[in-house]
């Protein structure tokens, strides 16, 4: 399983891009909203930080004003290859995407919470399709419905053959990436925070103590 980072804070995406193991970033825009600038400054940035997708999601409702705010982005960053756009799980976000995607622009379908809606996101060429571990887990209150959900949508891909990649999102802790790994998703797109607690675990920290005191002997 891929790591991306979830974060529109250059700063933090060129820590994580140090440590080797980042392959992608996403955004949405109340992570741009955080950082302060604009779409366009933000996206070129992180462009030249990490060799991978780069998701810039539209704001757009309409077909016709997603399509042209698509292409917007794409001009904005010189028609790079790496720049994904991000579409909602709407009626009009699944006619953008086929379009986009037989133009051979990447994009990733955002706020999927269903094996359906995973479907037409596949069947319209999607890239990328995003299902939301937390907010499934908010809504149900169950700790494993994002897992759940996650483990339909791999098996669905796998009996047909689907080439979009699924990102697991809306990941709020270490639980979430690990119940992403034996789902079957393909990437977790995870917040700076998560990514620094993955170091962590008591027994790491109990055994470099007995280390460094017996080296001390």
């Amino acid at each position: 399983m891929k790591l991306f980072i979830d974060t529109a804070i250059t700063e933090e995406i060129a820590a994580a891009a140090e440590l080797g193991v980042i392959s992608g970033v996403t955004t949405n825009p109340s992570l741009l909203a955080k950082s302060g600038r604009t779409l366009n400054d933000v996206i070129t940035e992180i462009l030249s930080l990490v060799n991978g997708p780069v998701s810039a999601e539209v704001e757009e409702s309409s077909a016709e004003n997603m399509y042209r705010q698509s292409h917007e982005i794409v001009n904005s960053v010189n028609f790079n290859p790496n720049i994904t756009i991000k579409l909602p799980m709407t009626e009009d976000g699944i006619k953008v995407c086929r379009r986009l995607s037989s133009e051979g622009i990447m994009t990733n379908v955002t706020l999927v919470f269903s094996v359906p809606q995973a479907l037409l996101a596949m069947e319209a060429g999607a890239e990328f399709i995003s299902p939301f571990m937390g907010r499934m887990d908010d809504k149900y209150a169950d700790a494993e419905s994002g897992f759940k959900l996650i483990k339909k949508i791999a098996e669905v891909k796998r009996i047909y053959g689907y080439k979009s990649k699924i990102i697991a999102a809306s990941i709020r802790h270490t639980a979430h990436v690990e119940q992403a790994a034996l789902a079957g998703a393909d990437i977790a797109t995870i917040p700076f925070k998560v990514i620094k607690q993955m170091y962590c675990h008591e027994l790491t920290e109990n055994g470099l103590k007995i280390f460094r005191d017996a080296s001390k002997k």
